[in-house]
């Protein structure tokens, strides 16, 4: 977005909020711009087209995702504990969620992922980075793990893909059952992964 605004502000805002209830296919720009309270000629003012709208929300969520999970994996706590923090985040975000408008909605980049791949290249390509860099930042941590002998696995970085598809799968069958609960093996699956001795 070249130019910002409040009126640009909005569409993002009501962008988001509509490709996490609704996904990206579904939506046109007319009803984004109703649900952003702007005349429809507004968007193209600040967005190239739906894609770049997409690009746009995609790069914002993971700006905040992104600090919380530095937050998290760069604090004090012992690393499996880090991890353990970074999953209790993500359940109470999930239920934090549903309270407020009765369903579990997943993970945005998950939905994207799912319904995009083979859509628009630009943004399946900008997920694979957001999904390489979630890997690199529990990477790092399943290393100093494994310098403290907390863990047994020796490949750290199949270790974190594996720890962030089961983060990720776990989120989607949450959603897919609107059930949070289907987040509690989490930690016990990670633990599993990792080869954790306190398992």
């Amino acid at each position: 977005m070249g130019r910002t605004s409040d009126a640009g502000e909005k569409i993002l805002a009501a962008g988001r909020s509509l490709f996490e209830a609704r996904g990206y296919s579904a939506l046109g720009v007319a009803e984004i711009c109703k649900a952003a309270g702007v005349p429809k000629g507004s968007f193209y003012y600040f967005f190239e087209s739906k894609e770049a709208l997409a690009l746009a929300v995609v790069d914002e969520h993971w700006a905040e995702q992104r600090r919380d999970w530095t937050r998290i994996l760069s604090g004090d706590a012992e690393p499996l504990e880090r991890l353990r923090q970074l999953f209790g985040e993500t359940e109470a975000g999930q239920r934090a969620a549903q309270q407020g408008c009765g369903t579990v909605v997943g993970c945005l980049f998950g939905n994207l992922s799912l319904e995009m791949s083979n859509q628009t290249e630009a943004v399946r390509t900008r997920l694979q980075q957001i999904f390489d860099a979630q890997v690199e930042m529990v990477d790092a941590v399943v290393t100093e793990a494994l310098g403290r002998g907390d863990v047994t696995v020796t490949d750290t970085r199949e270790a974190a893909r594996s720890v962030v598809a089961q983060l990720e799968g776990q989120v989607m069958f949450a959603k897919l059952y609107n059930n949070t609960g289907r987040l509690n093996p989490l930690w016990r699956n990670c633990l599993a992964l990792l080869g954790a001795r306190a398992a």
